[in-house]
């Protein structure tokens, strides 16, 4: 996202091993037809769904011994919906027939003294929720069913009506059996939320825009449960109107989480709220996913889904443990969204560093854009992201490299990646903001790409720094041309005009704003445009600083087009204050733009003031 990205890194650890035996081998190689029940005994079985990310889940079942002798192993027996199958399990062998599943213990956790318990878990693909539960042959409550008494059948799937957006009605056809249905448990998302004796019910205190999965499960007289219905998917109405897409009057604040953060620089997705940020925010950018080899692929394995979190690096004050089945900035991601249901997550894919893939990935646009669904969709983590950005520095032009796919190359990306996921997910892109005459925006047909995309975050910083060593010196992120300017056409108003010009809706444009700062040293004039002799030191990188640092190493000093500068020695520093964000956001309403993000949190202050201000100016 900063044409000056850091060098990703990448770290590799090796998980623990006991206890995994059975998960090196393939599911389907360890899939056979169950043993005959055992003799019934004292014990009870209880389900319980630990995660559930929308096209998957995590599960676990405890067996206890509720008898007065010693149980020697243990037989759980279930049957799930079709749809729904185990993928992986610790701590059993799991093993299916059909929609029929058996769980056995292993080696070590057989033997159960009197009131002791043992649990083992899994992973699965579905929706469904376990019926027919049995332990040793009996019933995984301790009740015995009477020999014939068969189980119910299943409901009819229900029917959804009068979806409002917190409520939803639930019709169903009745469940037979040949004792008698007594009552039926309404479950979403495998989750059961009633049970009532009719065949209808309505489901309140629901979220608005927001996707649901219900089936219906029947209870006889001897309170045996039969299969589950087919599945109703159901979305509530109201909301941001589907996949976090902003609708009229609504506005977007959207700032870049960057998956290196987790290592120097000490930045977490627990810092997000913690510094109050999170709740001044609609939506999180994740950085970066690479593109190599025509597709989507995972940029840091570690910091997105491996690294273990101690409880007082977490977001909810739980630490991760070994065996669960998803960690990293991904699964605290998904607990800060659980804190703060508003917020949607994107995915970023490309950056400044893996912009090279663009050129071949867009060869086969539907090809590219199937991968990156795949990747964006897996259901360790579907129910994390809410669609996809595409980081191109730049189409048809250069950047790290240079790329000549063709005018229509961005287009078609971005129509294929809207064909793929949908109308309820984002499809947003990252895009220069060089407005000089014949520059980028000339060179990319984004107008055309605009129809199948709900926003575009405008680069509007990064025109000037140390790249050019000796100056002269200029603000990084001016909001409006100014006397002197090096560039003509490198300002956000320019390339704002630019692409409204061009076809873009004012409403599908946001203005970026940097949370640092670039610099140079060896200047004697404090006004820009003076003379440097290489860049300023910085933290991590020359010529680059946090704004958390500079507010108090080099206080500002001056404005210019909007933006702050400052001269402390002989280095010189431009960068955004809360003054100066404020201004930009009054602009950036005057021009009904759909909002502004920024790059990135970490460069804020541990109260977070600049996105406090980004905030407060577009309120």
């Amino acid at each position: 996202m900063s044409t000056q990205a850091p060098t990703r890194r990448t770290r590799f650890r090796s998980r623990a091993a006991a206890g995994l035996t059975a998960l090196a081998l393939p599911l389907a190689a360890l899939v056979g037809l169950a043993s005959p029940a055992e003799a019934a005994t004292s014990a009870s079985a209880t389900y319980t769904k630990t995660q559930d990310w929308g096209t998957g889940f995590g599960a676990s079942w405890t067996v206890k011994n509720t008898g007065t002798t010693a149980i020697s192993s243990w037989t759980v027996e279930w049957d799930y919906p079709a749809g729904t199958a185990v993928t992986s399990a610790w701590d059993a062998t799991v093993t299916s027939s059909g929609n029929h599943w058996t769980a056995k213990n292993v080696g070590w956790n057989g033997s159960l003294a009197p009131g002791a318990s043992i649990s083992f878990g899994y992973n699965g693909s579905g929706s469904g929720a376990p019926t027919g539960c049995k332990i040793n042959g009996a019933s995984c409550d301790g009740s015995t069913p009477q020999p014939g008494d068969s189980a119910p059948s299943a409901p009819g799937t229900p029917v959804a009506s009068n979806v409002t957006d917190t409520s939803v009605k639930l019709t169903w056809a009745a469940a037979t059996d040949d004792k008698g249905v007594k009552n039926y448990d309404v479950l979403r998302g495998g989750t059961k939320v009633t049970t009532t004796t009719g065949l209808t019910y309505t489901d309140s205190g629901l979220t608005a825009g927001t996707d649901y999965a219900y089936t219906v499960v029947a209870r006889d007289t001897a309170d045996q449960t039969g299969p589950a219905s087919g599945a109703v998917q159901v979305r509530t109405t109201g909301g941001d109107g589907g996949g976090g897409n902003p609708q009229p009057g609504s506005t977007v604040k959207m700032g870049y989480f960057a998956n290196w953060g987790v290592y120097g620089r000490n930045y977490h997705v627990k810092n997000i709220a913690t510094s109050g940020s999170a709740s001044k925010i609609t939506h999180i950018n994740y950085a970066f996913g690479n593109v190599t080899g025509g597709k989507c692929a995972i940029g840091d394995s570690y910091a997105d889904y491996d690294k273990a979190y101690t409880a007082d690096q977490s977001v909810d004050g739980v630490a991760d443990t070994w065996d669960q089945p998803l960690r990293g900035n991904f699964n605290q991601l998904r607990k800060l969204k659980k804190m703060y249901p508003n917020i949607k997550v994107i995915w970023s894919f490309g950056g400044w560093t893996w912009s090279g893939g663009f050129g071949q990935a867009v060869q086969n646009p539907a090809a590219f854009a199937q991968s990156c669904y795949d990747l964006v969709e897996d259901p360790r983590w579907a129910d994390v992201f809410d669609g996809i950005d595409l980081d191109w520095e730049y189409p048809n032009a250069c950047g790290l490299t240079c790329d000549t796919s063709g005018q229509a190359a961005f287009k078609n990306m971005m129509q294929a990646m809207r064909a793929k996921f949908g109308a309820n997910n984002l499809v947003t892109a990252a895009v220069t903001a060089d407005a000089s005459t014949g520059g980028k925006i000339d060179l990319t047909d984004y107008a055309g790409g605009a129809q199948y995309m709900n926003w575009f975050n405008v680069m509007t910083y990064d025109f000037f720094g140390a790249w050019d060593a000796k100056g002269p010196t200029a603000p990084h992120s001016p909001l409006t041309s100014y006397a002197g300017i090096p560039q003509q056409g490198f300002n956000s108003a320019d390339a704002i005009a630019k692409y409204k010009a061009q076809g873009v809706p004012a409403n599908k444009l946001l203005l970026g704003i940097g949370l640092y700062g670039r610099g140079w040293t060896g200047v004697t004039q404090d006004a820009p445009g003076g003379t440097a002799t290489g860049p300023a030191q910085g933290t991590y990188e020359q010529g680059i600083e946090d704004y958390k640092v500079l507010k108090t190493s080099c206080p500002a000093t001056g404005t210019v087009a909007g933006t702050a500068y400052a001269k402390c020695g002989t280095n010189w520093w431009s960068y955004d204050t809360p003054a100066t964000i404020n201004s930009k956001m009054s602009w950036a309403k005057s021009q009904g733009l759909g909002g502004a993000f920024f790059w990135e949190f970490s460069g804020d202050t541990t109260n977070g003031e600049l996105v406090s201000a980004i905030n407060s100016g577009l309120n």
